[in-house]
């Protein structure tokens, strides 16, 4: 504002000055014209005077000075000049100041010369015997006199162009002092000019509204801090250069970065081809998705584009941890293999010995073992349909909810009277100990539990072994344990049997019959009523499967007293 004020000071005092020369100038032009003019007009009244009286005598004998004197014939000839030879001289009929002399007794004009900055005035009088007297000077242009003048007037600019200097410096800062003494967050208009008190009061009322957008923008940065902080997912925001905006501590854990300052790229946060070249794209304005490996497993990347009138401002990233999907995806595969290893197999069986049949290819004594081949493996592929129908139930939570109270003893004998038969044949004995214990679930789900760890307790046991069931409880839990005398697991297998299909002797698995389901269901029942399972073994003794199932409240008081 200063620089202003100084600046308009000097222009205007410059703009002043120098319209008053040229002003000054002109008057004193505008005078002396007048004056050479009514000179000149004395001039030639007198010396046309003369020459009436005394003839071309007169004109050849006198000095006119710096005067031309032209005698001119009533026809435009040249009869004398004082400057030029007449003869050289053509006919100056068509001279405006002879033609109004001619006609009205005198006339007068100008001619100016722009390369000589000068100016020629002509005054001419008729005489009585009808010629012309033409007197002519030159003056100086309003040009030339300006240029005469000018050593003068560049003094004189100087001087006043030093005085405005100072007089600018001087008025401009005691004018911009009040403004800038003015306190900005404490406006006081008392001490301003009363011109600025508008402003001044428009000056703290918005300094509220900013004080109290700041509260309101502190607060929501923070809320954003405390929501970003605690998502799992990774947040990153960054401008259109890549360079980090903000980010919370998720996105740093899951990439397996160290959290810095706010002054690096995204692409510092991991060095991977996948994770640049997804960046790169959202940053040319594609949304784009990637899997990334870290050292604690798969992770999600979505970049996205911030776009405002199809510009990219920036992008913003999430970072999602996706192991557990990506083992789930895993299993998924594993399993719709299996499945279709164990559909096979059958299946594969059953059409051999069908082929055989048709093409009467078998002996008459051979069909009737043959037609129990294709039953028993029919009966397998059915079982194992079954299994997978029931995992897939629990999987999908969809088995029909039919809860009701279930006495885990009595279940435990029903299953155990089921599986007779099965024991007979491998000379297993069964015992079934412990107490009358009411849960509320599905009788059907926990039947298969129950049945499945008894089935497979015979099938994996010795010959001539033992299983024993034991229903027990402890507050709020039910436990059912199943122990047999089998040859027990390995322990690098334990953490694996629950998985589908999963066999730990699978040369032995296959000579036993099976879906390799069975102890999957058994955890997903468990799953499903809010309980768990685990595995204890001794290799060469045997292996104990403890079912934990949770009691309500009541129940648990009804199973406490039923003890009792």
């Amino acid at each position: 504002m200063t620089k202003k004020i100084f600046l308009s000071i000097i222009a205007v005092s410059f703009l002043a000055v120098t319209a008053a020369i040229f002003l000054l100038t002109g008057v004193s032009y505008s005078h002396n014209a007048d004056e050479a003019a009514d000179s000149l007009r004395l001039n030639c009244t007198i010396i046309s005077s003369a020459a009436e009286l005394n003839g071309d005598e007169y004109l050849v004998g006198t000095d006119f000075g710096s005067l031309r004197v032209t005698w001119i014939s009533e026809s435009g000839q040249v009869l004398f000049d004082s400057s030029r030879d007449p003869l050289q001289l053509d006919d100056h009929s068509d001279r405006k100041e002879v033609e109004e002399a001619l006609r009205s007794g005198s006339g007068n004009s100008e001619r100016y010369s722009d390369t000589l900055m000068t100016k020629t005035v002509y005054y001419a009088v008729r005489i009585s015997d009808g010629s012309v007297i033409r007197v002519s000077d030159e003056q100086m242009s309003f040009a030339a006199m300006l240029l005469k003048n000018l050593q003068p007037l560049v003094v004189i600019l100087t001087v006043l162009a030093l005085c405005s200097l100072i007089s600018a410096i001087m008025i401009s800062r005691r004018i911009v002092r009040p403004i800038n003494d003015i306190d900005l967050d404490h406006p006081k208009i008392e001490k301003s000019y009363k011109e600025l008190s508008p402003l001044l009061e428009k000056l703290r009322k918005q300094n509220g509204r900013i004080n109290r957008q700041m509260i309101e923008l502190r607060q929501s940065r923070e809320q954003f801090s405390l929501i970003t902080e605690s998502m799992s997912e990774g947040l990153i925001i960054a401008d259109q250069k890549a360079n980090i905006l903000t980010s919370n501590s998720s996105a740093y854990t899951l990439l397996g970065a160290e959290c810095g300052t706010d002054d690096h790229t995204v692409f510092s946060l991991c060095r991977t081809e996948q994770f640049r070249r997804c960046i790169q794209d959202a940053m040319g304005g594609r949304r784009s998705e990637c899997i990334i490996s870290t050292d604690s497993g798969k992770r999600s990347v979505i970049a996205s584009p911030a776009n405002s009138h199809d510009t990219v401002n920036g992008i913003v990233v999430f970072v999602i941890d996706v192991t557990e999907q990506q083992q789930l995806e895993t299993m998924r595969r594993e399993f719709t293999s299996n499945v279709s290893h164990e559909l096979k197999t059958p299946l594969t069986t059953i059409y051999g010995i069908s082929d055989m049949l048709a093409n009467g290819m078998v002996k008459a004594e051979d069909v009737g073992s043959l037609s129990s081949d294709i039953r028993n493996e029919a009966d397998r592929l059915i079982t194992l349909i079954n299994d997978i129908v029931s995992l897939s139930k629990l999987d999908e939570s969809s088995a029909p909810r039919q809860d009701e109270e279930v006495d885990l003893y009595d279940l435990s004998a029903e299953v155990i009277s089921r599986l007779q038969i099965s024991a007979k044949e491998k000379n297993v004995t069964a015992e079934l100990t412990g107490d009358h214990v009411t849960v509320f679930g599905s009788r059907t789900i926990l039947g298969e539990v129950i049945f499945n760890l008894c089935d497979n307790a015979i099938k994996y046991n010795r010959e001539g072994g033992s299983f024993s069931v034991k229903v027990s409880h402890i507050p709020m839990k039910a436990i059912i344990t199943v122990s047999d005398t089998g040859t027990g697991i390995p322990e690098k297998h334990l953490s694996r049997i629950f998985e589908r299909f999963y066999r730990v002797d699978k040369s032995r698995s296959r000579k036993i019959k099976g879906t390799g389901l069975g102890l999957s269901i058994v955890k997903h029942g468990a799953d499903y009523h809010g309980g768990t399972v685990r595995a204890e073994s001794t290799v060469g003794k045997g292996t104990s499967f403890i079912v934990e199932l949770p009691i309500d409240k009541q129940h648990g008081e009804r199973t406490a007293e039923s003890a009792s």
